[in-house]
C-alpha cells in the first residue's frame, strides 16, 4: 500500500508518552484518501500511484478533472498528488491512517502561513540601525551594492517582499500515536500551515 497520505492539520496539543514525557504534537486528520490512478513501468514507463483527498461535488471540479477521475471509476476528489514507486493497490481503493504506525519517521509538506509584505528585519532577521540620535537609519536594508556597474540589483539579495505562503517540507518528524478509528495522527513537533490547511504526509524510506 502507498506509504503516503493527504491530511488536514487540526492544530497542536500536548501528549504524554510511555515515559511520562510531555511532548508537543501536531494533530492531523490523515485520510481517507482514494487511489485515482496507477502507473506501471510496462505501460507508462514508470511506476507511481496517484491519490485523492477531500471528496467534493461534481460542480466544484473542471470537466478535465471530472473526466480524469471518472475514467478510472474513482470518486471525485479535490486534491490529487502522485507518488513514485510500486504499490499493491488498484483504482478505487481507500487508504486510511493505518498505513502508518507509532514510531514511523515521516516528511510533512504544506503551505506556510502567509504574512504579507514584510521588511528585512522581520523577513530576514536584520538587526537594523540606531533607533535614536537622528541616524535616519532604523529598519531599512541599507546598502545593496552596485553603483555604475553593473547598475542593477543582483539576484537573490535579501530585501523586503512577500513572507510565507510557500510550499515547505519539514523532514524527519516522528509519529508518536495513531488513532486509526478516527484517522488521526499525532506528529511530534510543528508542521507548516494554518489550522484546517491540507498537508501531505509521506513515510521516509527505511523507517520502521
Amino acid at each position: 500500500m502507498v506509504a503516503a497520505l493527504f491530511g488536514k492539520k487540526l492544530g497542536m496539543t500536548q501528549y504524554y508518552d510511555e515515559h511520562r514525557r510531555l511532548l508537543p504534537v501536531t494533530v492531523i486528520q490523515a485520510g481517507p484518501c482514494g487511489v485515482t490512478s496507477v502507473k506501471t513501468q510496462s505501460e507508462h514507463g514508470y511506476s507511481a500511484v496517484q491519490i485523492g483527498f477531500h471528496e467534493v461535488q461534481e460542480k466544484k471540479l473542471s470537466k478535465a478533472e471530472i473526466g480524469h477521475l471518472r475514467s478510472g471509476n474513482s470518486k471525485l476528489w479535490k486534491h490529487l498528488k502522485e507518488f513514485r514507486g510500486e504499490a499493491d493497490c488498484q483504482v478505487g481503493d481507500i487508504i486510511n491512517s493505518d498505513v502508518f504506525q507509532a514510531g514511523d519517521v515521516v516528511d510533512v509538506q504544506g503551505c506556510s502561513k502567509g504574512k504579507g509584505f514584510q521588511g528585512v528585519m522581520k523577513r530576514h532577521n536584520f538587526g537594523g540601525g540606531p533607533a535614536t540620535h537622528g541616524s535616519m537609519f532604523h529598519r531599512a536594508p541599507g546598502s545593496i551594492g552596485c553603483s555604475s556597474y553593473p547598475s542593477r540589483v543582483l539576484k537573490n539579495k535579501k530585501l523586503p517582499g512577500q513572507m510565507g505562503n510557500k510550499t515547505v517540507t519539514v523532514k524527519g518528524l516522528t509519529i508518536v500515536n495513531v488513532r486509526s478509528e478516527d484517522n488521526i495522527l499525532l506528529v511530534l513537533g510543528a508542521v507548516p500551515g494554518s489550522k484546517g490547511s491540507v498537508v501531505v504526509i509521506q513515510k521516509v524510506k527505511g523507517s520502521s
